[in-house]
């Protein structure tokens, strides 16, 4: 084997911890959900047995990310990202970035089917929205503010928010996704929902 092939091998121990204990999972519960056993996880872990490609396969899944982001495969020399938008809910996500970590980046192309406010959400983490075209309504707590192209928003997701657009056209946005929690700052000229 050559010494790139090599030391991505020997690297899959290592991201394997780093990806299970990102998701928040034990040894345990990740074993049960992939069908293994506790002790192969933990031998897969620390580089004492190599994975087949079935078993990364399952732990890919498990953990929710590409096969090529369990093994950080070396890149092939060819900068285009081939990331697949998902629709759901009158809204299309493109990821920006592929590798899991501290950050998540989305371009948000969010249709004027999604205008009528269903109820707000709250979750763990930290948000930064940037309005790259139409009007954006953001109801965050008690605020209730429109964005116009070229400006952003921060806040805490544990705060209650919804977005979506302010008026009858589809409206884009960059969003960043992080996991600390800190308090909310809205960076935008408070302007009441029409």
């Amino acid at each position: 084997m050559d010494q790139d092939v090599t030391s991505t091998v020997d690297a899959i121990g290592p991201r394997l911890r780093s990806l299970r204990r990102h998701r928040g999972l034990t040894l345990a519960e990740l074993s049960g959900a992939a069908g293994m056993s506790v002790s192969m996880l933990s031998r897969l872990e620390n580089g004492q047995r190599r994975p087949s490609l079935e078993v990364l396969l399952v732990l890919a899944r498990e953990l929710r990310v590409s096969l090529d982001d369990l093994v950080a495969a070396p890149e092939t020399g060819d900068p285009r990202l081939r990331l697949k938008p998902v629709s759901r809910n009158g809204m299309t996500l493109l990821p920006l970035a592929r590798r899991p970590g501290n950050l998540q980046a989305y371009k948000l192309v969010i249709s004027p089917r999604r205008r009528r406010m269903p109820e707000v959400a709250s979750h763990e983490g930290y948000e930064w929205l940037y309005v790259l075209d139409g009007r954006l309504r953001l109801v965050l707590g008690g605020e209730d503010v429109v964005l116009n192209p070229g400006e952003t928003a921060e806040f805490d997701t544990r705060t209650p928010h919804w977005f979506g657009p302010a008026d009858d056209h589809p409206v884009e946005v960059l969003s960043i996704l992080g996991h600390q929690g800190e308090r909310a700052k809205v960076r935008a000229a408070a302007r009441v929902a029409v």
